[in-house]
């Protein structure tokens, strides 16, 4: 049986990383000073309130290959192992996964997702299906690099506060944009983010992304759309009954936005992506 191994930042909800038997190493979180392993002994909402407290923007860092390398040990035997990591133009995951497989010696395949948030987690969801149908990794691995094509990533930022605490846009700018109500419309492609739109007001922030979303498909019945927020459960549950009424997806999953891409998205930020 394949051993499934991902790190943190994919976002997928508990039950389907349990149902699945997926593995997961965590990403490393700095807050204040004080260091966190994420999803370990801090958890998405714990993360959101720290950060919300703090003065300086998180900071978080890949796995060691060492800690990789004592994951792909316990798995050793039960099987081949395929590991699916965070975008290497958002992390240096990729990497460290692959010199992990290195030291560990053992039967390990490391895939760059070139996604992040559910984006990836998406693409580790069709790979676990494959997996329980009985496909070999080279078969998962040729679906995913056909799959992974397909990404769509559309990021909408509440907030431009992060992107102040980063050094990205004075404070100026973003008390003017907090003034002025404007909110953020990014994109992911090719594993980087690229800005895509500004608007005013929320309700016409939540309607052009969902209208950029129509954009992207004409068929939506065999899409599984999923949905990150941080702290914002209102404005996700909303996407999701306008995505349902609009274009009759196959599914849409919802989940808390983890350290890793929250730290970049803010307050209320959420990511939607779909292939």
């Amino acid at each position: 049986m394949i051993q499934l191994v991902t790190d943190s930042s994919a976002d997928l909800p508990q039950e389907l990383l349990d149902e699945y038997n997926i593995s997961v190493v965590p990403l490393n979180i700095t807050i204040d000073g004080k260091q966190y392993l994420e999803g370990v002994d801090l958890s998405p909402e714990e993360f959101c309130a720290r950060m919300l407290s703090s003065k300086e923007l998180p900071r978080t860092s890949q796995p060691s290959p060492a800690t990789f390398a004592k994951k792909f040990k316990e798995l050793a035997g039960k099987g081949p192992i395929l590991c699916l990591t965070i975008s290497s133009g958002l992390s240096g995951t990729y990497q460290s996964a692959c010199i992990g497989r290195d030291l560990s010696g053992e039967n390990v395949t490391v895939i760059d997702t070139l996604a992040g948030s559910l984006a990836h987690g998406l693409q580790l969801l069709e790979a676990a299906k494959l997996a329980a149908k009985g496909a070999t990794v080279d078969k998962i691995v040729e679906f995913l690099k056909e799959f992974r094509k397909h990404s769509n990533i559309i990021i909408l930022l509440h907030t431009l506060e992060n992107i102040v605490k980063g050094g990205r846009l004075s404070k100026f700018q973003g008390s003017l944009a907090k003034i002025l109500n404007i909110k953020v419309i990014l994109e992911g492609i090719e594993g980087k983010v690229e800005l895509v739109e500004k608007v005013r007001g929320t309700n016409k922030f939540l309607n052009r992304a969902l209208e950029m979303i129509g954009e992207k498909k004409k068929d939506f019945s065999e899409t599984v759309f999923g949905i990150t927020h941080l702290d914002n459960r209102k404005d996700a549950l909303f996407l999701k009954e306008e995505l349902i009424n609009r274009y009759k997806p196959k599914d849409v999953i919802i989940n808390y936005m983890g350290a890793t891409m929250g730290t970049y998205a803010g307050r209320g930020g959420m990511i939607v992506s779909f292939y």
